[in-house]
């Protein structure tokens, strides 16, 4: 099985803000293929289905985004799923708007939810997913619990839609692959 998770912050005060475009990747791609969070595990809402050949467990965790190792390390052990098997997707300040970026590994470059899972996980050998929302212009914290702006907002829907296909060809052909067609695909494609 595999783990894909969403990263954002729980409530209505979030929904479309930038922090959250883990989630609405994650609600994109349960909705592409029928499936719905209609259960509670590990603090998180959660689907289970196959995609392509693939079955897959798909989860937002409630916790907030600080917080996010919690519910991954659990779920991780609750359905026995290795490091390689997951794909966390979360938003990322370093890349441009509408930018993805598939990595087999690596840091937590700073994003809190990312370093809240290394450090549960005790290992930075997991894939991911990072979902460009450009740089902030003042403060950070302000900055990712803000919504897009209108120019932005069709630049996202379209990575939105771009991630949700790279985790398609991820489950079917592989993380290389993945990462060959999707991490030099224009943001405006």
């Amino acid at each position: 099985m595999n783990l894909i998770v969403g990263l954002g912050n729980p409530g209505q005060d979030y929904v479309g803000t930038r922090h959250n475009v883990g989630f609405r990747c994650l609600q994109h791609l349960a909705r592409k293929h029928g499936m719905n969070f209609s259960r509670r595990e590990c603090r998180s809402r959660v689907a289970t289905a196959k995609i392509g050949i693939s079955p897959v467990l798909l989860a937002r965790p409630y916790t907030y985004m600080n917080l996010s190792g919690s519910a991954v390390a659990c779920l991780m052990h609750k359905h026995r799923i290795s490091l390689t098997d997951i794909l966390i997707i979360y938003d990322d300040m370093d890349l441009d708007p509408g930018r993805i970026r598939l990595r087999s590994q690596g840091s937590a470059g700073g994003h809190n939810g990312v370093q809240s899972i290394i450090t549960a996980l005790g290992s930075q050998d997991f894939p991911r997913l990072r979902i460009g929302i450009g740089p902030p212009p003042g403060d950070p914290i302000r900055y990712v619990l803000s919504t897009f702006s209108p120019e932005v907002r069709e630049a996202m829907a379209r990575a939105v839609r771009h991630s949700a296909e790279a985790v398609e060809c991820l489950l079917r052909d592989g993380i290389e692959a993945a990462m060959n067609q999707f991490n030099n695909l224009s943001n405006t494609a």
